[in-house]
């Protein structure tokens, strides 16, 4: 019913338009000439008439809904403009008709009708231009109606397939701009323009008519304009990469900004690219610029204190100092205008990154608790935040970041690293940590930060629940403004700075060195522990030992924490742990549960170990001159106390079943300075030999327990405590007396005593009196030495040598490696095994102890240096002579004894031989080889002046045999005589000397002798006998 009013109404209208007498006039419009109109322009304006009306009534048959009707009148009205030259009017009869068969096809689309419009629409657009005046360009022109009509065209065209034509329309569209007079007109062509190129997609070309129009808003000069030029702008920020935190938060468009995060947030490197445009700077610049422009006179503070800091935070390379302090007075400014306590997405200075997390002190390491174990702290390594702990090694790694424990009520820190790289002084009114699971407290601290600095500080807090813990940046007071700096933006921030893609790294530039990016762990917070802290007597400081000193120091351990101590084990560990001789560990368990507050103290005895060269010269030089740490680092052992509370958790209940709280770990340090007490200068073995006389009471043999009488023969001799340090030697024939002497220097400043003892044998220890039979040492007189002096300590040692030359101690010597058999090499090990186990029998029973004042003392380590000096004359020492000579009177009415090499006469049963007399003797030559030795033996006596006294024209002795030339063969381990008598002629003192040449030596005679030659013969000498000869009355 509607529908045909209407169409009544038209058709009454359309007669009454139709049949109506104009009565002279005409239709014009401003776009006609309006000079006055001659009689030619009067009959070419009363022509147009026809042709304007039919438009008009096609534009109000359009309105009212015909578009079929619209349509023929515009068609009508196209032939009459066509045929008077009426461009303008025909432009907007063809634009008519356009819209007139979009209606009537509403909804359709295709090709065809695409291409009809954009035909229609390219003529309409042309005609409207043709339809310009000279004489009209001043006042009016058709140009907005050919803007308008490009808008039209490009907003049906706007799509991505006919990006093309439509950039083409909006481009034209934008230069026709620049010829329109009003603002206003402008002001909506770039709306229009921006809005399409948005449409489109294209961002960046949209941001830039959207300047446009902000520009435009800027020249009004009032705050409502400012208003809508600051929202204008706000709406480029995203594409000009510097829109603010708080939009970013809201919307994150991956298409658009082209970051894309992927495994596990890792950032790939064109996100890094799209983040980080540094050829933008200026015009981004720009940008802020014109928005803290438009907020500071829209009367925004907050919009304005966030564009300063972005524009400070971001592009302070290039800002002068000055204009560096003039945002910052920004800044200040806004705030004044702000309420205190107001909030900001947008951080300004300083820039935060994590540093580091503080470690753990060695009295507060927490250890993982296996409740099902008694050594619950194996196989568990001390938390903290550690890159790589050998602890965990084997151990399946279930995430990617380090684990970190903290303890509710324990004060934590972590290290945060500021940096000011502007030109003017900030001032930090708080920072802390920003944490947002709500169970940590944050301590706030204050800081000065000068221009062009950094520094280092320490932001702490409590935790306060059981829980994870989240640490995502810090909370910053600064410019009047509370905001939130993340570590995670300085993290993007120095990435991209180290691949080129922003201005400059605000830390390297204020001379920080390049620091490892660190990641936040993952933190968890368990229940109160106990907490025990360590004193050693004294103080904390070294104690100070001289080497080999014995002394008790005392640890104290006192529980500082809100929960007993109920398990506690104490084990050792670092260097030098034979030093810690006892510690009580007892003590300790009877202490427990060790309740808060309480304290208990163990006694540990140290001993001082021995130097090094190295170390040795270090002490002397730290002793001489330097007054500092006097330490080396990691030499001292260390107690380690694995302890733990109660292994339930009452206060915190738990879903996933009963959590045992873990256990912790006390290091103490045994800080122990070892000084050079005495140092060696130099050892060596001293002998001397007396010789024996030939007296008329030979000494009487007896059989070895372990041997025979060939093997091994002892001989039995009243020893008086005088001849205690001088031994005979069975197998010389001499008297022997051998010292060990150690000379020592004391370099300190203290003076030791020195007090030797030896450990005497069991028989020894039986005969002597004056040895005290528990000990069963033998102490001699002390020996003192003063600082800054040297002393020689001589220690006599008591006779020992192997009874047998045997060739296996020289079988390295002249083996060949072809013809080595098992049997060799079995006895080569075995003789150096009794070599060995000869010189340890001796070092051991050597004591060298010192004391130094009332309480120091301790025991010198002489080992290395006896075996040393022991070494170089061990053949000397230790193994016998092949050939020995003994020399004794000869009486009938003695049977011959077959006696041991050693036929000598002790001090005590000296004998003297009278002149004029045949005396008879005889020489024992005893083998001490395992072969035949055939020897050429011969005998000599010497006078007191050591002339020969037997030979040439002054001979002085007579004898009868032969003394000379005495060819025979010894068998193994025996021995043989050979008898001669001598004459004196003259009383005095005499020596017999026995001197033979071996023949055919085998290889064991020539090593012993150190000769290789085997041509070279080989002597072997007895030692002098004397013979006290007397005169007759």
């Amino acid at each position: 019913m509607m529908q045909d009013i209407a169409a009544s109404l038209l058709m009454d209208f359309e007669k009454w338009v139709l049949q109506a007498e104009s009565g002279g006039t005409i239709l014009k419009t401003p776009l006609d000439s309006q000079a006055s109109l001659s009689s030619e322009e009067v009959i070419k304006a009363k022509k147009r008439r026809l042709g304007r009306a039919q438009k008009t009534i096609g534009d109000y048959s359009l309105l009212a809904g015909s578009p079929v009707d619209a349509n023929a009148h515009y068609s009508t009205a196209l032939e009459l403009a066509r045929l008077t030259g009426d461009y303008f009017w025909y432009a907007g009869a063809l634009e008519g008709s356009v819209c007139a068969l979009l209606v009537d096809r509403m909804g359709q689309k295709d090709p065809v009708l695409e291409e009809e419009v954009k035909y229609r629409y390219n003529s309409v657009i042309l005609h409207y231009r043709k339809s310009f005046i000279q004489d009209n360009a001043q006042r009016v022109s058709p140009l907005s109606f050919e803007l308008e009509a490009t808008l039209k065209l490009a907003r049906f065209l706007c799509r991505r397939e006919l990006a093309k034509e439509v950039v083409e329309l909006l481009t034209a569209a934008a230069d026709g701009a620049k010829s329109l007079i009003d603002a206003s007109d402008r002001l909506i062509l770039y709306v229009e323009i921006a809005r399409l190129f948005g449409t489109l997609g294209y961002h960046r070309k949209a941001a830039f008519f959207s300047r446009q129009v902000a520009q435009l808003y800027l020249q009004q000069e009032n705050r409502l304009a400012a208003i809508s030029a600051m929202q204008v702008l706000a709406m480029t920020t995203k594409a000009y990469r510097v829109q603010s935190r708080a939009s970013t938060a809201k919307s994150f468009l991956p298409n658009e900004i082209g970051s894309t995060h992927a495994n596990g947030g890792k950032m790939h490197h064109h996100s890094i690219v799209s983040l980080f445009e540094s050829q933008w700077s200026t015009l981004q610049m720009v940008v802020l610029r014109e928005i803290l422009l438009s907020a500071v006179r829209a009367g925004d503070p907050l919009a304005a204190w966030s564009a300063a800091a972005r524009l400070l935070r971001s592009y302070y390379p290039l800002i002068t100092p000055t204009g560096q302090n003039g945002l910052a007075s920004a800044l200040a400014n806004s705030t004044e205008k702000l309420p205190s306590g107001t909030r900001c997405a947008d951080p300004a200075l300083p820039f935060i990154r994590l540093h580091s997390f503080s470690l753990h002190p060695s009295q507060m390491d927490i250890v993982k608790r296996n409740p099902a174990r008694e050594d619950w702290w194996a196989g568990s390594a001390p938390s903290g935040p550690f890159i790589y702990t050998p602890f965990s090694k084997g151990e399946p790694n279930q995430s990617s970041k380090q684990e970190l424990i903290w303890v509710v009520g324990e004060p934590v820190q972590v290290l945060v690293e500021l940096a000011n790289p502007c030109g003017f002084d900030l001032m930090v009114d708080s920072i802390y940590l920003s944490v947002h699971s709500g169970n940590f407290d944050a301590f706030p601290v204050s800081v000065n930060l000068p221009s062009n600095s950094l520094k280092v500080m320490t932001l702490s807090g409590i935790p306060t629940k059981v829980g994870p813990v989240t640490i995502t940046g810090c909370i910053v007071h600064c410019f009047g403004v509370i905001t939130e700096h993340l570590f995670k933006d300085v993290d993007n921030l120095l990435l991209g700075a180290a691949q080129g893609l922003v201005l400059s790294d605000p830390f390297r530039c204020c001379g920080s060195a390049k620091l490892k990016n660190v990641a936040v762990p993952n933190i968890s917070v368990v229940p109160p522990l106990p907490l025990l802290v360590s004193h050693v007597a004294g103080g904390d400081g070294a104690v100070i030992l001289y080497e080999g000193e014995i002394r008790d120091v005392w640890v104290s351990l006192a529980n500082a924490g809100t929960v007993p101590v109920e398990q506690a084990h104490i084990s050792l560990s670092g260097k030098n742990q034979d030093s810690v001789l006892s510690v009580a560990y007892e003590t300790l368990k009877g202490a427990l549960p060790l309740k808060p507050g309480a304290e208990v103290t163990i006694p540990i005895t140290l001993k001082a170990w021995k130097l090094g060269l190295v170390d040795s010269d270090t002490a002397s030089k730290n002793l001489s001159g330097s007054t500092g740490r006097q330490v080396k680092e990691g030499s001292s052992p260390m107690l380690l106390i694995h302890y733990a509370g109660p292994s339930v958790n009452s206060g915190q209940p738990s879903t996933d079943g009963p959590l045992v709280p873990p256990g912790r770990r006390l290091v103490v340090p045994l800080n122990i300075c070892v000084l050079q007490g005495l140092s060696f200068v130099k050892a060596r073995l001293l002998s001397m030999e007396i010789p024996a006389h030939v007296g008329e009471n030979p000494p009487t043999s007896i059989i070895v327990e372990n041997g025979s009488s060939e093997d091994g023969m002892s001989f039995d001799y009243s020893e008086t405590k005088s001849d205690r340090l001088v031994k005979i030697d069975p197998y010389r024939g001499s008297w022997g007396l051998r010292f060990l002497e150690l000379e020592m220097s004391n370099p300190t400043d203290v003076v030791f005593e020195i007090t030797v003892s030896v450990q005497l044998e069991k028989s020894s220890v039986e005969d002597s009196s004056v040895v005290d039979c528990d000990s069963g040492e033998f102490g001699y007189p002390k020996t003192r030495i003063d600082r800054d002096y040297t002393a020689r300590v001589l220690i006599p040692l008591e006779h020992f040598k192997l009874p047998i030359l045997d060739g296996s101690f020289f079988v390295k010597d002249f083996q060949n490696g072809a013809n080595t058999s098992r049997s060799s090499s079995f006895s080569e090990k075995n003789a150096k095994a009794e070599l060995n186990a000869s010189i340890k029998n001796l070092i051991s029973r050597i004591k060298v102890r010192w004391q130094s004042g009332r309480n120091s003392s301790g025991e010198l380590n002489i080992k290395d240096a006896v075996q040393a000096a022991l070494h170089t004359s061990v053949m000397d020492v230790l193994l016998p002579d092949p050939l020995t000579f003994g020399f004794r009177l000869a009486e009938n009415k003695l049977s011959p004894l077959k006696e041991s090499l050693n036929k000598v006469h002790s001090p005590s049963s000296k004998g003297s031989v009278l002149a004029h007399d045949m005396t008879p003797m005889e020489v024992l030559v005893r083998n001490n080889t395992k072969e035949i030795i055939r020897i050429n033996l011969s005998i000599t006596c010497r006078d007191i002046a050591g002339e020969n006294c037997i030979e040439g024209d002054k001979a002085t002795v007579l004898w009868a045999g032969v003394l000379s030339g005495v060819t025979m063969e010894v068998p193994p381990l025996e021995e043989i005589k050979h008898s001669f008598s001598l004459y004196f002629l003259v009383p005095g003192e005499y020596s017999l000397l026995a001197v033979a040449v071996i023949d055919d030596a085998n290889d064991i005679l020539r090593a012993r002798a150190r000769t290789n030659s085997l041509d070279e013969p080989i002597f072997c000498r007895g030692p002098p006998f004397h013979v006290r000869v007397s005169g007759t009355v």
